[in-house]
């Protein structure tokens, strides 16, 4: 699907290209595939990159065309490995022609279109444009992570009840997702210095750019502050596992042993040798409670050592 939006005061919607107008272009088409290639001349290469769901955040010139890949947050809608993830947007400019590719449909560029209408102001260039794409990906990445903090708490509260593989698996699972948050981030923040001395950047930008450093920055420290957080927190799980399975095995070994003792002894009695028992008529009482004294005593002992 591909829009065009006239960004002169405010986002309004055209019927067709105009110089200098930003193109959006959402889940391509083989249709809008042709409408870049034929009528605006991208470079063909430059959709395959953008398709690559591995593409890294990276700036790219080619003939006049530039290339810019934005790694941004992804919620997927289907249940997943990795419910939080990031996915790249493209940005193709070249005088002016400003071009925004998404394999996805996310909410990220929803909320920027609708912020961007209601402010009412537009863009001043498409160098704006970009480092305003920047700052709503910051922001966007911090709601996602308080998203992922509030999955945490969540899965917390239920393994403080019961320590349970559903809630383990799933705080794993955020674990990478805060993975490709910190490599997408920090790959972002590179972009980020680059494009300060390849795209002519003015005091209003400069002053933009500040702003984006400071929320990648943020972003960046929270995505290691839940990181960590996550990470101790599966290692005391870990070790709470660990512990009730210690007490566990000793509850059966200890059950063992006891077991043990009255079973030592029938055996002794139950041998097929003349132990001047087999006639008397308190031999099976004997043994009883001979079985019986032993096991009180080897509890004695056992309650001594602090076995139990």
């Amino acid at each position: 699907m591909r829009t065009f939006w006239n960004t002169n005061h405010g986002l309004h919607t055209l019927d067709q290209w105009a110089p200098n107008c930003w193109v959006q272009i959402t889940c391509p088409t083989q249709d809008d595939a042709r409408y870049l290639q034929d009528e605006l001349h991208i470079p063909d290469y430059f959709l395959d990159d953008i398709a690559d769901t591995e593409e890294r955040a990276r700036y790219d010139y080619d003939e006049g065309w530039i290339l810019i890949i934005l790694r941004i947050p992804y919620v997927k809608e289907i249940k997943s490995r990795t419910p939080y993830t990031t996915i790249p947007l493209g940005i193709i400019l070249k005088g002016d022609v400003c071009i925004t590719v998404c394999n996805f449909e996310t909410n990220l560029m929803i909320d920027f279109v609708t912020y961007q209408q209601r402010r009412g102001v537009g863009f001043t260039d498409s160098v704006d444009m970009v480092f305003r794409l920047f700052l709503s990906t910051a922001v966007w990445y911090l709601k996602r992570l308080k998203q992922i903090n509030a999955r945490i708490e969540a899965a917390k509260l239920h393994l403080d009840r019961k320590v349970d593989n559903v809630d383990l698996i799933a705080l794993s699972r955020l674990q990478d997702s805060l993975t490709y948050f910190a490599t997408s981030i920090r790959g972002n923040e590179t972009l980020l210095s680059k494009l300060k001395f390849k795209l002519p950047v003015d005091e209003l930008d400069a002053d933009l750019i500040e702003d984006v450093s400071i929320e990648m920055n943020q972003a960046r420290e929270m995505t290691g502050i839940y990181s960590n957080i996550l990470e101790s927190t599966m290692d005391t799980y870990a070790s709470i596992i660990n512990n009730n399975m210690s007490t566990v095995m000793k509850t059966l070994t200890l059950v063992s042993m006891f077991l043990m003792v009255p079973t030592l002894v029938a055996s002794f009695f139950g041998m097929n040798l003349v132990n001047g028992m087999e006639s008397h008529p308190l031999g099976f009482p004997f043994a009883l409670i001979l079985s019986v004294v032993l096991t009180v005593l080897f509890w004695w002992y056992a309650r001594r050592k602090a076995w139990i």
